[in-house]
């Protein structure tokens, strides 16, 4: 693991806040909200979570005070708003809300307002949101605020998409306008043949779903980047990092299953002054590729929100995006550092299944996958401290396989009232005690400092 010396002259942190991360998104497998309860829980925070299932591999870290299980329907605000509301009057006291899907994000933004006394988080225009992470909207933005990005259109007919194929070429990507409201379909795809994007444009209609496509940009893996940042109440963005998409699930269109953080100063420079034309106020994930054909880096996704390869970032002085936004929102400063370069992230139950369509179209060799994982430091799931989140994901894997050739997919049915289950957390000695005396926060000398704890 990387290790630096000014962690040993970071500040101490009051950690008696505590955090809720909440998603809307019925993903059990969502690697993102463990990774925001192990930052934030080895800090010494009390971190509660919201699950889909009470045996959410997730739901069963050692950082966890508490547990909710909740399968709300995302359209129906007045139950969001009343669930979160009976979710702080439990924990007793405001709390930091993190979300780690577009579907929570978009939420917060637009009807937020009515939990702001019982929770703190970012305010960005309520609009803005839904706009960035549309996949069309933000095409549209793109044009008008002179940002590159790929072209893309979406067509009212198999025939005007055929059209638009016709002038672009194969491949090209096809992706849902509003994913967050199609579950059960992929949200990108690579089209390579006619046939195959009639079949794809026929299935989103039929699941009345809208279909945007999009120009795609040559190149190999070492051009597709992506950028973690936040942004605080005057959109400056602090931390803000860089990064290479080294292999994703499914190949060239999905969830990077394996990154390498690499400090890239004019992608970064471009995209910080971005977010401060946008006024974007909160974690960002942003998924970009280099076109060699004019030298522009070009905006392929803009996520409002969390993206689930975070904790590949951290600066020199331990801070990664959620930590920067716990300590902004609780009116703590955001200790300054560089970006830690070279840093591996590997997501190990998808990767393998990513190397093998790699490995099918030449672009990977057995010796050179096993190379790559040897320069990983930190993976989504395993960790010698928090062990039960990691077996559960195997058990689910296995099933997942197991079942698959006779499973039927269907939406959880939904549990309108949050279920609460205690969790195995416990803050930092320190704040333990004086949470339980009812002080709001404690002593400096008494707290942890960032950058302590497990990888």
């Amino acid at each position: 693991m990387n290790a630096n010396p000014q962690y040993a002259s970071t500040p101490f942190i009051d950690t008696s806040t505590p955090a809720v991360v909440f998603k809307l998104d019925q993903n059990v497998m969502h690697h993102g909200g463990l990774g925001v309860i192990r930052s934030l829980g080895r800090l010494g925070v009390p971190v509660y979570g919201v699950h889909e299932a009470r045996w959410a591999p997730a739901a069963h870290s050692r950082y966890l005070r508490g547990r909710y299980v909740w399968r709300p329907d995302p359209s129906d605000t007045a139950l969001l708003i009343a669930g979160l509301s009976q979710l702080a009057d439990r924990i007793g006291r405001p709390a930091v809300l993190i979300t780690t899907d577009d579907a929570g994000a978009i939420f917060l933004a637009e009807h937020g307002d009515q939990l702001r006394g019982q929770y703190l988080f970012p305010a960005p225009a309520p609009d803005l949101p839904r706009k960035l992470a549309g996949k069309y909207s933000m095409s549209q933005l793109c044009g008008e605020l002179g940002v590159p990005c790929p072209r893309a259109a979406v067509p009212d007919s198999v025939e005007a998409a055929l059209d638009f194929a016709a002038e672009s070429g194969f491949p090209l990507i096809a992706k849902l306008t509003t994913p967050w409201q199609a579950a059960g379909l992929r949200s990108t795809s690579i089209v390579g043949a006619p046939a195959e994007l009639a079949d794809l444009y026929s299935s989103a209609r039929e699941a009345g779903a809208g279909l945007m496509l999009q120009e795609f940009i040559p190149g190999g893996s070492g051009n597709d980047w992506f950028f973690h940042g936040y942004c605080d109440s005057q959109s400056a963005c602090r931390p803000a990092f860089t990064g290479v998409k080294q292999r994703s699930y499914p190949a060239h269109a999905g969830l990077t299953s394996l990154g390498r953080s690499t400090p890239n100063i004019r992608l970064r420079d471009e995209m910080t002054a971005l977010l401060a034309r946008l006024r974007y106020r909160g974690i960002i994930d942003l998924d970009l590729r280099f076109d060699p054909r004019d030298d522009q880096y070009k905006l392929l996704d803009f996520n409002p929100r969390l993206g689930a390869q975070f904790r590949l970032f951290r600066s020199s002085a331990g801070v990664d995006v959620v930590t920067a936004q716990y300590l902004d929102l609780t009116g703590q400063p955001i200790p300054r550092g560089d970006q830690l370069s070279g840093r591996g992230y590997l997501v190990e139950n998808y990767d393998p299944i990513a190397a093998v369509s790699y490995w099918r179209s030449h672009e990977l060799g057995f010796r050179s996958w096993i190379a790559s994982m040897r320069t990983v430091d930190e993976v989504a799931w395993f960790a010698q401290d928090d062990l039960r989140p990691f077996g559960l994901m195997c058990l689910r894997m296995a099933w997942r396989l197991a079942s698959r050739p006779a499973a039927r997919h269907s939406r959880p049915a939904i549990v309108s009232s949050p279920q609460f289950w205690p969790g195995r957390g416990r803050v930092a000695a320190g704040a333990d005690s004086l949470l339980r005396r009812g002080v709001e926060s404690f002593t400096p000398a008494s707290g942890p400092r960032i950058g302590e704890g497990g990888a």
